[in-house]
């Protein structure tokens, strides 16, 4: 689930007008939805945290077991409030009221507070690939002056954002088309390698059932939030179930067929990255297993050059393709999540006017602060962590703990849709029967928040800490505003 490919995935659709004569197919749907989905990281992750090709066997699972109902879920949800804009919010308010609405709001926004985090660390790791095209020069700079950077670069970008001024949106655009297709390639390109390249060093690849199926033992069941993560986001394509010829039919055509190009993806792109790293190495001790997190993507693509013989040209590109990516995407989730929470008009209620306040370029200047004070704290927090490379493996797994939650919010709608099954109608339903639906619902809502919670885990004491306290100050905190907006709206009372 990366927001730069969502963001490609609705300007996409934005810039496509249907009518009743002219909706899209099926197949269509598949592609969208699967570049929305998809990326590169995904497959970087999975590989370094599941013992590399073992991951296959855990990519089944999860496709099968949660991806493709929660997928189906949505597009059933899309279908009943397909005027209502599609989003989590507006299916928790036409089903459990404004106040419940406050809170998936909220959590969506929220959840970023930790992306926001991450994306200044990932963009400078890109530029400095991008300029020495190696994983020492900046994983030897001391944390500190990595933080400081990073928290320079974060309140730049939070200036751009009050500014009402989103012009890397296109950029991200570009890039995230860019990375989508060099992902393609890049599995297309390894498989291909060694009959072109013979010689060049491979790994070899046991593909025995002992070296498939993992070892189900804390580190596993601890890690399955990075998987949840991956496959999450698909509620981006709800709003466009009921523009596909026949939804009834279609929609789930389309979402299957989505679900084997993710899948077929991920287990070629997992060969393609056992090819070129042996997971003994990876995990050889906690600070290569780190440095892996967080170079491994610039690793293979560096290595895919030189099984080509053209040098380091595809990861220059990646590197840059990456860093306007990051970059961009800081910019976006700055402003996109708090306009969502801050527009609607059923929120407005439950928050203090303060933060409702817009400057003249119609920014909210207030929220913009409070992120600020938010995702500043954890970047700053993370200055005592030793080690540039262990700093992005952290938040890789904050955010994996922290993004899922608001998926939470999907199946519970989802729940409260089945109860009011008479009463709001649906062209596509997941499955008639209410029982199997609700079994579906209950299950994904138990298996999300079973991974986060499991994925608060960490051998180290400070990353167990950041991971619990993190989602429980950001949940409290949404506790408080609608107290706050109450005794507010209570003092004006007594004024007037």
């Amino acid at each position: 689930m990366l927001t730069i490919y969502n963001l490609q995935f609705k300007l996409f659709l934005g810039g496509e007008k249907m009518d009743n004569s002219k909706k899209m197919t099926w197949y269509t749907l598949a592609f969208i939805a699967f570049s929305g989905v998809w990326g590169f990281g995904n497959v970087a992750n999975g590989f370094m945290y599941f013992n590399g090709i073992q991951v296959i066997f855990s990519w089944i699972l999860m496709f099968v077991l949660y991806f493709v109902p929660y997928s189906l879920m949505v597009g059933e949800l899309g279908s009943a409030f397909k005027t209502s804009g599609g989003g989590v919010s507006s299916w928790i308010n036409n089903t459990m009221g404004p106040k419940l609405a406050y809170y998936a709001g909220w959590t969506y926004w929220a959840c970023h507070i930790t992306y926001i985090a991450s994306k200044g660390s990932g963009g400078l790791k890109a530029l400095s690939w991008a300029v020495f095209r190696n994983a020492e020069t900046y994983d030897t700079f001391p944390t500190i002056y990595v933080q400081l950077a990073t928290m320079a670069v974060f309140l730049f970008f939070c200036w751009v954002a009050s500014k009402g001024l989103n012009p890397l949106k296109k950029l991200a655009t570009i890039a995230g088309t860019s990375m989508f297709v060099m992902s393609i390639l890049y599995i297309l390109m390894m498989i291909a390698a060694p009959a072109i390249n013979p010689d060049g060093g491979y790994v070899a690849l046991d593909f025995s059932a002992k070296n498939l199926v993992p070892n189900f033992n804390i580190a596993y069941f601890t890690s399955l939030s990075i998987l949840v993560f991956a496959v999450g986001g698909c509620e981006k394509i709800s709003p466009y179930v009921n523009k596909i010829k026949d939804p009834a039919k279609g929609f789930p055509k389309g979402v299957i067929a989505m679900a084997i190009m993710v899948v077929v993806c991920a287990i070629l792109g997992t060969i393609a990255m056992g090819m070129m790293f042996d997971p003994k190495v990876i995990n050889a001790d906690a600070d290569t297993f780190n440095s892996y997190v967080s170079n491994g993507a610039y690793w293979a693509f560096q290595k895919l050059g030189q099984y080509y013989h053209i040098g380091d040209t595809l990861l220059v590109l990646y590197a840059l393709c990456n860093m306007i990516g990051q970059f961009s995407v800081l910019v976006i989730s700055i402003d996109a999540p708090l306009r969502m929470l801050l527009d609607n008009e059923q929120s407005k209620e439950f928050v203090p006017s303060a933060l409702l306040k817009q400057n003249k370029y119609g920014a909210y200047i207030n929220g913009i602060k409070l992120i600020i004070v938010l995702s500043g704290s954890i970047i700053l927090i993370q200055s005592v962590v030793p080690g540039a490379a262990a700093v992005l493996a952290q938040l890789t797994k904050l955010n994996s703990v922290c993004m899922p939650l608001r998926y939470l919010w999907v199946f519970v709608a989802y729940l409260a849709l089945r109860k009011a099954y008479d009463k709001i109608p649906a062209e596509y339903r997941f499955v008639k029967n209410q029982a199997v639906a609700k079994i579906f619902g209950a299950w994904c809502f138990i298996l999300t928040a079973a991974c986060c919670l499991l994925g608060m885990y960490s051998d180290d004491i400070f990353t167990m800490a950041l991971n619990i306290i993190t989602p429980i100050v950001l949940t409290a905190l949404g506790v408080i505003m609608p107290y706050l907006a109450k005794r507010e709206r209570a003092k004006k009372g007594e004024n007037q």
